[in-house]
């Protein structure tokens, strides 16, 4: 199983986020006149809730499954002094259907414009189910698959259509998957998703003989359309202008990162975003939302933009500073207020004064946030899982029948272990026969067919024990995965094991959960304590 451990966490923070005026955009703070010891004075209402905050903390009661976080390796929160955050899908949570087909919809039409596809491509309808993260394409085959953490190949389409057991073991049982080979693409970002969709679909019409590229053409032509729809800024430009159309307004996001800094913890921001992007978002989901920060760079101590990732972690770029709109070169430190370009490692933590495991990076993509930073430095790692919430949820309406499926595990198990039995001991009583042929008197030749008979109908009795508990578990199982997703089930596993993309949360993240804001009911100097862990033959 997943390394993850529950937190039995109490609520050490409450929220008061059910007043509608003080999340009205652009609306000025509620006030309030007070008595102090020079007179009356007016004072903001949200400041006033700050202090009742800071006061008067709730009675303590058990947090919901999906707002928890999640542990795989030991955190001292008391021991970490600076906190990054990444914007895109850990800041800001996009609203995931809404921006996948937009994405969709604008490399569809840089592909008919640029690459020459048909205009009959654009009847194509998003499917947002058919993509989740730590799938691979093999571009060379026109396969989606998905492993489990042994890379064992466990489900597979060529195109939209589902590839039987029988060829997928053909093709895929004796080759070693390797996701950074040329061949194969892993689907590692949410922001990938669309062209998995999008890939398959056009499989299909190429082997229609609708479109006349191979498989790895369609998949760099899909590739380049949906950077370009990036880089020139389409996608971003129809974002911004419906901000809340496509962003989540977390009401409780504010508090959270201001709880951090009330701990005496430092926060930056680094983010692949360039600046008029990131401080349009920004301003979308801070700005007004607390009285003691006038704008939402007053949340930060380090605000870096265009910073590059996975590169920043690798790479010797220069830290640039951008804040007055011309570009200057920054020798450091770093100074509150100000804005800064692409940047290093090194030079970060020379400019922060801060290094090592006292820093927290919280980000979305196990690749650019997460491995590349643990690989490269000893910072301390969180990812924020968008997905895990529905997945929880959806898990904990099944839970029955995922306590069912385990009983059909234990009972084909136990049917397995009967089988080999009555298999030895027949077989036993067999070669015994065989070797006394002509010795045996007939009180023990009868002896022999009685022993005989009683292990046949013992093997007939188990062997349809087995058949039975293996037709209701591969239904359930079927069943089970229609509820998560009705192509590849759940994110975190592939039959039953830990998907790859599992294993990879494991593996290069201290913590995890679904959103930034679920670190507001734990305290900032919270111990978050790993499972032990444990081998099988330690296990009951």
């Amino acid at each position: 199983m997943l390394n993850a451990v529950v937190v039995n966490l109490k609520v050490s923070f409450p929220v008061f986020s059910d007043d509608a005026k003080l999340r009205a955009r652009g609306s000025s703070p509620i006030l309030k006149t007070v008595t102090t010891a020079r007179g009356p004075k007016v004072v903001p209402l949200n400041r006033l809730k700050t202090i009742e905050l800071l006061a008067n903390p709730p009675v303590y009661r058990t947090l919901e499954r999906a707002r928890r976080v999640f542990v795989n390796r030991n955190l001292r929160m008391d021991q970490i002094d600076l906190i990054g955050f990444d914007m895109d899908y850990t800041l800001a949570l996009y609203k995931k259907d809404r921006i996948e087909e937009l994405a969709f919809r604008l490399t569809v039409e840089k592909l008919i414009k640029n690459k020459g596809y048909p205009s009959t491509v654009a009847k194509i309808q998003y499917d947002s189910k058919f993509a989740m993260r730590g799938l691979v394409i093999d571009k060379k085959l026109g396969n989606v698959l998905k492993m489990d953490r042994h890379r064992h190949v466990g489900k597979v389409y060529h195109g939209r259509r589902p590839v039987s057991k029988d060829d997928r073991t053909q093709i895929y049982r004796n080759t070693k998957i390797q996701p950074s080979a040329a061949r194969y693409h892993l689907v590692d970002t949410l922001f990938t998703l669309p062209e998995v969709s999008l890939f398959a679909e056009l499989v299909d019409w190429k082997d229609r003989g609708e479109i006349p590229h191979d498989h790895e053409k369609i998949f760099d032509d899909i590739r380049v359309s949906i950077d370009e729809a990036h880089r020139d800024g389409s996608l971003k430009a129809v974002i911004l202008a419906n901000l809340a159309h496509y962003v989540d307004d977390d009401p409780d996001l504010a508090m959270t990162l201001h709880k951090f800094r009330s701990s005496g913890k430092r926060l930056f921001l680094m983010t692949n975003s360039y600046w008029d992007y990131t401080d349009a978002v920004m301003k979308f989901l801070l700005e007004k939302r607390m009285a003691e920060y006038p704008t939402w760079r007053a949340f930060f101590d380090i605000v870096i933009v265009g910073a590059e990732k996975p590169g920043f972690f690798t790479g010797e770029k220069a830290f640039a500073d951008i804040t007055d709109g011309t570009t200057r070169h920054a020798k450091g430190p770093f100074e509150k207020g100000r804005v800064y370009l692409h940047g290093n490692l090194a030079d970060f933590e020379k400019f922060s004064g801060q290094g090592g495991d006292r820093i927290l990076y919280v980000g979305d993509h196990i690749y650019g946030d997460i491995l590349r930073s643990k690989k490269s430095s000893t910072w301390r790692t969180a990812m924020v899982v968008q997905d895990l919430e529905e997945e929880i949820v959806t898990f904990q309406k099944c839970e029955e029948e995922f306590r069912t499926l385990g009983e059909l595990e234990t009972e084909r198990q136990r049917c397995d272990y009967e089988l080999n039995y009555y298999q030895m001991v027949l077989k036993s009583l067999q070669k015994f026969q065989e070797q006394h042929k002509n010795e045996l008197a007939d009180e023990e030749e009868a002896a022999l067919e009685e022993a005989k008979r009683r292990a046949r109908a013992n093997l007939d009795r188990f062997r349809h024990r087995m058949r039975v508990a293996v037709e209701q578990s591969d239904s359930l199982d079927d069943s089970l995965d229609e509820r998560f997703n009705p192509y590849w089930g759940l994110i975190f596993k592939e039959g039953n094991e830990n998907s790859s993309f599992a294993e990879q949360v494991e593996d290069y993240a201290c913590i995890y959960t679904s959103r930034v804001s679920n670190f507001l009911w734990y305290s900032p100097l919270q111990y978050f304590r790993s499972p032990r862990d444990s081998m099988p033959h330690e296990r009951p």
